[in-house]
């Protein structure tokens, strides 16, 4: 199985795959991209994976075209149909991130591209919402950029720290990226339940 794993992280279809999972995690949350960057970092370290420039590049392309792709479904499809941003609580989410987005409309959108169904719900709410496409391509890219070179960096950590074997490497920034995107998530659950206690008339 080991060997099954590195054979595959030096194949020169990696790339490709990578692509195209950065891609669909893009407007599909379940696909675990950020894992398969942080791996392919850690293993690339090591000497069994692809060069860790073009880890980074791919990676941040996938995730942008991911992006530019959610958008357009929000300017096509009802949020509402969407499973993931169904329901009152959704809903009151939306309307949050529409108000957001017309004050803070960059910030929000790279710091959502850090958090798997955050990033999701940015681009469509952005898209349904009418915020400007040029500007959402621009800051777009930044967002992918520095998610790329975040996921990639927890890779290289752990590739360095454990090069001697590269299986474990890979497992450990995995988990290290895993256990990082799962605080950020509790922090802003954190942030949005203090404002919306606070939103409640004494």
């Amino acid at each position: 199985m080991g060997e099954a794993i590195l054979t595959l992280a030096a194949s020169p279809w990696v790339l490709p795959l990578l692509f195209v999972l950065c891609t669909v995690d893009g407007f599909f949350p379940p696909v675990p991209s950020e894992s398969v960057v942080i791996a392919l970092a850690a293993t690339s370290v090591t000497g069994h994976g692809p060069p860790l420039a073009a880890v980074v590049a791919v990676a941040a392309l996938g995730a942008h075209v991911g992006d530019l792709i959610a958008y357009r479904i929000g300017t096509r499809v009802p949020l509402t149909r969407i499973p993931w941003l169904r329901g009152e609580r959704a809903a009151r989410a939306t309307e949050r991130l529409a108000s957001l987005l017309r004050r803070r409309g960059a910030a929000l959108i790279v710091g959502a591209r850090y958090v798997p169904v955050g990033r999701v719900a940015v681009s469509m709410t952005a898209g349904a919402t009418g915020y400007p496409w040029r500007r959402f391509v621009a800051v777009a890219v930044l967002a992918a950029a520095s998610w790329s070179g975040y996921s990639v960096l927890i890779g290289l950590a752990a590739g360095t720290a454990l090069g001697s074997n590269p299986l474990l490497a890979a497992g450990v920034g995995v988990g290290v990226g895993l256990s990082l995107g799962v605080g950020v998530d509790a922090v802003v659950r954190r942030i949005e339940a203090r404002r919306a206690r606070d939103r409640v008339p004494v």
